[in-house]
C-alpha cells in the first residue's frame, strides 16, 4: 500500500481518484485551496482514518514541501481550470499553473518522490488531425490571445516534468486528459455537459458558443480515473507522455440536441458568438480527437462507458443533488 498526495484532490477528477485509491487500501492526503474544488466532493471520506484533507495552495512552498515529505507518491492535479476561469484571471491562472507546478516538482525532486502530472488536450491547440498522438505538433494562435495562455502554461509544466526525469532522474509521468465528464463536475467554469444539462433540466435556453459544429470527445470520469491509476501502476510509463480520453466524436450542437432528448426538455438551442461568450477575437479548437493506442498498449486500459451513459450519470447527479451548475 502507498501514501498518496493529490494536489487539487477536492476537485472533480481528484476526488474520484481519492475514492479509488482509498478503496484499494491506500492512504490519501488531499491538498486543495477550494478555489474550484468543493468539500462536498470528499465528504464521503471524512471518517476514513486513511484520508486527510489539508486546505492550502500549491503556491505555499513550505506547506507543499511538508506534504510531499510525508507521502510516497504525488498526483499533481491542482490547476486553474476552465475557459471561463482562464479568461477572467489570466495572471492568477498563469501563477498557479506555472509557479505552482514548479513548487510541486522542485519538492518532489528534493525528496525523490514519483510524480504524475495531469496535463491537457489543450496542449495541441488548433491541430485538427484525425487522431492526435503524443508527438503531434502544437498549433497555437497569437501570444496576445489570452485563450492560449492555459495551453502554454501546461506545456511549460510538461517540459519541467520531463526535464526533471531526464536531468535529475525523478520518476515523472505525464497524462494528457481530454474532455472528462461525470458526477461532481460543475458547469460554472465552462464545462459543457453539466452546463447544458443544468439548462435543460431548468427548461432554459442551451447556449452553444460559435456555430456548434466544433467537435469534442467525452470520457467518463470513472474510466479516466482508472486510466490514471493504470499509468501510476506501470513502470513503463515513467518519463512518458500519454493521451487519456475516448475517440467517439460529436459536434457540440448534436450534443445539445441529445441532452434535450434525454432530459425530455423544452429547452431551445441558442447560438452565441464567441466574442459575446468570451472576448473579441476568441479562438476555439474545431476538433480534438485523441489517439489512445499508446496508453492501451502499455497499460491495457480501455474506456468502458459511452457518451449516453455519461449524460445519464450527470443527469442523475444533478437531479439527486439539485446542484445548480
Amino acid at each position: 500500500m502507498q501514501k498518496y498526495l493529490i494536489t487539487g484532490g477536492a476537485g472533480f477528477i481528484g476526488s474520484h481518484l481519492a475514492d479509488n485509491l482509498l478503496a484499494s487500501g491506500n492512504e490519501v492526503i488531499v491538498l486543495d485551496d477550494l478555489s474550484t474544488g468543493r468539500l462536498e466532493n470528499i465528504e464521503q471520506n471524512s471518517d476514513n482514518s486513511k484520508f486527510k484533507f489539508v486546505e492550502g495552495s500549491i503556491l505555499d512552498e513550505e506547506l507543499v514541501s511538508r506534504m510531499i515529505g510525508e507521502t510516497d507518491q504525488v498526483l499533481h492535479l491542482a490547476a486553474a481550470v476552465g475557459v471561463f476561469s482562464i479568461m477572467k484571471d489570466p495572471l492568477g491562472s498563469l501563477k498557479t499553473n506555472i509557479r505552482g507546478s514548479e513548487i510541486v516538482l522542485e519538492n518532489a525532486c528534493k525528496f525523490m518522490k514519483p510524480v504524475l502530472v495531469t496535463s491537457t488536450s489543450e496542449i495541441y491547440g488548433k491541430n485538427t488531425s484525425d487522431l492526435l498522438s503524443e508527438d503531434d505538433d502544437r498549433i497555437l494562435g497569437s501570444a496576445t490571445k489570452t485563450r492560449w495562455s492555459y495551453s502554454e502554461a501546461k506545456a511549460i509544466e510538461e517540459f519541467l516534468a520531463y526535464s526533471y526525469w531526464k536531468t535529475a532522474n525523478l520518476e515523472t509521468r505525464i497524462v494528457r486528459l481530454f474532455n472528462t465528464v461525470g458526477p461532481r463536475q460543475v458547469g460554472s467554469y465552462g464545462m459543457v455537459i453539466p452546463r447544458f444539462i443544468s439548462a435543460a433540466i431548468a427548461g432554459e435556453s442551451i447556449q452553444v458558443y460559435g456555430n456548434g459544429e466544433q467537435t469534442r470527445c467525452f470520457g467518463h470520469v470513472s474510466d479516466i480515473s482508472q486510466g490514471i491509476i493504470s499509468v501510476l501502476n506501470s513502470r513503463q510509463t515513467i518519463g512518458e507522455v500519454l493521451n487519456l480520453g475516448v475517440n467517439f466524436e460529436i459536434s457540440i450542437i448534436d450534443l445539445a440536441q441529445l441532452i434535450i432528448k434525454k432530459t425530455n426538455s423544452t429547452s431551445k438551442i441558442e447560438l452565441v458568438p464567441y466574442d459575446q461568450a468570451y472576448e473579441e477575437g476568441f479562438e476555439d479548437m474545431q476538433r480534438r480527437v485523441p489517439d489512445t493506442r499508446k496508453i492501451e498498449r502499455i497499460t491495457g486500459w480501455k474506456a468502458k462507458l459511452n457518451l449516453e451513459q455519461i449524460i445519464d450519470d450527470v443527469i442523475s447527479y444533478q437531479l439527486s443533488t439539485q446542484h445548480k451548475v
